[in-house]
Formats: C-alpha cells, structure tokens, sequence
C-alpha cells in the first residue's frame, strides 16, 4: 500500500472504531488544536514569513485569530449542534417523534491552499472534527515551510490515526483522490477544482469547492471616494492581492476615475483616520488618527508580503502590459515583489481581466453608471464575492437583486468572511458549498431525518391500507394539507383532535363491517 493508501485506511479503521462520534472526545480534540495555535505561535509566524513574508502580527490576525474564534465557538455550540432537532410536525404525526439528527459522513479529505495555509486548511477541519469525522489532511505544497511545519505539529496535538497529514505535490495529491472519502473539501482554482469533482464522482463523494474568479467592485459616484478608496486599498493589497475575495477589478463613471485614482494612490502610501480616535499602536509610536498603509516604499514595509513563487510573479506581471499603469508597478523578480499597483482605463479585453488576478494589480474600468455595471458583471461567471460602495440604499438593493455572486458587502471589502453565523461559499465557477462556524458543521454531517412511532393507534393509519376508496382519500387530504403551527399547547390540542378523529374513524370502521 502507499503511504496515502495507508493514511486513508488507517483514518477509516479508527472512525470505525467509533471514538471520535464520543462529543467528549470532540472537545479535546478542538482544544488540543486551540494549544497548538497558542504553543506555536513562533513556529508558525516563522514558517510564514519564509513562505509569504507575512509578519508574526499579520500572521495572527488573518490566519490564526479566527481560527481561534472558530475552536472557541464549536467547543462552546457542540453539545447544541449535535443535538436531535425537532422538525415540524403535520397531523398525522402529532404524536410522533419527528426530528433531525446529525451524524459523522466518515473520512473527509481535507485539502488546503497555499495563500493563507493556516486558515484554509485548519477551517475545515474544525468543523470536520466537530462533526466527528475522521480527516485526512493535505496542506498545499506551494507553501513549503508552512506545509513542513502542519506535519511535524499536527500529529504532536491530535489523534494520528483520526487526522493523519498527508505532505506532497500533484502525484500525492492524486494518489490520494483516488481512494474513496466521505467528503472532499477543496479550496484553490477553478482548474483544479474540476478535476477534484471529476476524481470524486468516480466514488460518488460530495464535495465542497471553495474557488475564487474575478471579484468585481462597483464604486458610485456620490460615496465617500476616500473611505471607499481606503477600504477597497486594504481588501485588495492584504497579503499582496493574494485572497480568494480580493476585489479583483473595480467599476466606475468615467468622471470619477481620476479622482479615484488618487485617493488610491493616498490611501496606498497613508491612510488618515478620524483625529481624536484615541488609539495609539506603542509598537510603531504612531497615532491611528495617522495610519501609514505601505508608505512611500512597499517593498520595506513590514505589512507587506510577498508573492508566493517566481512562477506567480510572472504571470502576474505579463499581466499588465497591454495596460496604462496610473499607480505603482515597480517589482523585483529576485525578491518577488510587486508593489501595489492601479490601470487605469483597461479594456474588457485586456489581459488583466481574462483570469483571476490574485496578486497586486487593481484594474479599473469605466461604465455609464448602475444599470451597465450589472450588466458587465453578469455577463461573466458569478464571482466569489461582489461589492458595491455607494450612500444610496438602492443602489445597493439593486446590485443584490439583480446579479448573483457568493457573498455580497456593501461599503467595506473582505470582512464578512470573519462572520461565523454567515455562510462562506461560491456559486456557479466561484465555488459549491459553504461553511463557517455551524455551517461547516453540517456540511460536513449527514442530516439524517428521523420518525419514530408507536405501534398504537393503529385505525389512524386504516385511510393508508387497501382497498383505497374516495372516503379515505378525502381523510386523506385533510390530514395531509391541513397545516397547523405546533406550538405546545397546539400539540395538546392537534393531540385530542386527532384522538376524536381516530375514535369517529373506529366507529365508521366499526359500522361497516
């Protein structure tokens, strides 16, 4: 057997088992996983910062944080997430138990991505856990030291034989989709993604499909430009434009490109905030009522990363060449380094917006208002995440009701992705499936529905047997489409009208034979 067939036939032996249903066994295992977040912070920062220099501050509050927010909620929520859930009842079953019960689907295979490896890989797997799955994980080998680091602390804080990791490329990653799983959960491109459906109809798994695509934002000319600009500044240059809900290009009026333009360009070197905020960062004895973003020299900045691979960092920049460059630009390939960077007047066809950019390119193309940039975004596959900026209530009804994308925020970039109670997901080429606190945990369970009878009253069920007659259709239809809210003293009641009518059905039974 290879070493993945090993990995994935040991994981289903101890699912077999049957501990990791145990809720109590749940919990220690989210927890051993919250005291390695907290015991190799370190090793963590470490390993980022040689992947995507990423610092140890940055590393916590987009990789790690949440997933802290992610343990302390299924720990808290399980016990009531694995709980029966009771269904609503109809007439006929009253004085049944009708509920919904979660169950384990088995061994999920768990695959991660390389841009924030932590957050990707580790998302998954809690909810995998809380389900009480077993889960095969395999970090992406594009980030090398992060990848190494998952192996070696992963098997020191959970169950080896429930959650093996499984490191390696493209010839691993196949072995592995070529064993049967439960469920498969996969974050990374549409290209890839294609061919994990493919591998995974073979056994007939389901799947979750985190992608991305060409996240598009519309930003109207009557909003606040300079929030607007800041906002849409951070979602875009964070982890150097390397994010699944990065806003990949952004739409406008003509007659607000320049003024656009610049309040980037401000907004990329220092942002100011409101004066008198009263927030003082000592670290960097700056006041935020003055927030410097990447300053006058990004490659210096602390806060700015890097792209992943040299390989990225040409794609990316062939990018730009059939483009005006208003912002930016300078890059150095020995250090992967591409500094925040606008076009201004791109053309659809340009060959910035052929494919997702994940990387520090901001396209801006102009349209003659609302009804055409609705009309650009859909005529391109629905996006991961779409934004709009505008003061306008409408305006942003109308952006909802009228496209469809993944997720949609208004005035602001990324954040609903930190939202546990709101699912993740894409739809159409951006994705399939969502998760996120309670919503990772059902997907990765069976809901299996539940009724349970006595074997009384039985002349209840006479209208159901043979010989089917006109009278017992008509009994029929009124148990069936008569729907009453169930509350408990309707119980009560629903419970006594059903008894009288179980006691006229008796006696009619009773008349006729």
């Amino acid at each position: 057997m290879s070493r993945e067939q090993q990995a994935v036939a040991g994981a289903r032996r101890a699912f077999r088992t049957g501990r990791s249903r145990c809720l109590e066994h749940r919990v220690r295992q989210l927890k051993n996983l919250q005291r390695l977040l907290t015991e190799c912070r370190g090793d963590i920062a470490g390993a980022m910062k040689k992947d995507l220099r990423k610092s140890e501050v940055v590393v916590q509050m987009y990789e790690t944080l949440g997933l802290e927010e992610e343990i302390a909620l299924a720990v808290r929520k399980l016990k009531e997430w694995a709980a029966p859930r009771p269904a609503e009842k109809n007439l006929l079953t009253v004085s049944d138990a009708v509920y919904v019960q979660a169950e384990p689907l088995g061994v999920v295979l768990i695959i991660g991505a390389w841009n924030y490896p932590w957050a990707v890989t580790l998302q998954p797997l809690i909810g995998a856990i809380a389900a009480g799955n077993a889960a095969v994980i395999k970090p992406s080998e594009v980030c090398v030291h992060t990848a190494k680091l998952m192996e070696e602390l992963l098997p020191l804080y959970l169950d080896t034989e429930l959650y093996p990791v499984v490191s390696g490329g493209v010839a691993e990653t196949q072995e592995l989709l070529r064993q049967r799983f439960d469920h498969i959960f996969y974050t990374g491109s549409g290209a890839v993604g294609k061919l994990i459906m493919a591998a995974a109809a073979q056994h007939l798994t389901p799947v979750t499909l985190e992608l991305g695509g060409k996240s598009p934002c519309y930003i109207d000319g009557d909003c606040d430009l300079a929030v607007a600009c800041r906002r849409v500044v951070w979602g875009k240059f964070t982890n150097c434009g390397q994010t699944c809900i990065a806003p990949d290009y952004v739409l406008c009026q003509p007659a607000a490109q320049q003024r656009l333009i610049q309040e980037l360009h401000k907004a990329i070197k220092v942002a100011p905030g409101r004066l008198g905020i009263g927030i003082w960062d000592s670290s960097r004895a700056c006041n935020f009522s003055r927030q410097e973003f990447y300053t006058d020299d990004p490659k210096t900045c602390p806060d700015y990363g890097r792209i992943i691979n040299r390989r990225h960092f040409r794609r990316i920049l062939s990018m730009m060449w059939d483009s005006d460059i208003a912002v930016g630009g300078d890059n150095d390939e020995e250090d992967c380094f591409i500094a925040p960077t606008v076009l201004r007047d791109v053309r659809p066809d340009a060959k910035v917006m052929q494919e997702e950019i994940f990387g520090p390119l901001l396209p801006i193309l102009t349209v003659d208002g609302l009804d055409e940039a609705i009309r650009f975004i859909n005529e391109r596959d629905k996006p991961l995440a779409l934004y709009v900026f505008s003061h306008d209530a409408k305006v942003i009804q109308k952006m909802r009701e009228e496209t469809s994308s993944g997720g949609l925020l208004a005035n602001d970039c990324l954040v609903h992705y930190s939202v546990s109670s709101l699912p993740f997901g894409g739809v159409g080429n951006s994705g399939m499936g969502c998760y996120h606190g309670k919503h990772t945990f059902d997907r990765l369970s069976h809901l299996r529905a539940c009724l349970v009878k006595t074997l009384k009253m039985e002349a209840m069920n006479n209208m159901r047997y043979p010989p089917h007659t006109a009278g017992k259709l008509g009994w029929a239809r009124f148990f069936v489409l008569n729907n009453f809210n169930v509350g408990l003293i309707g119980r009560l009641l629903l419970l006594a009208a059903a008894a009288l009518l179980a006691a006229v059905v008796i006696q009619k039974y009773q008349l006729l034979h």
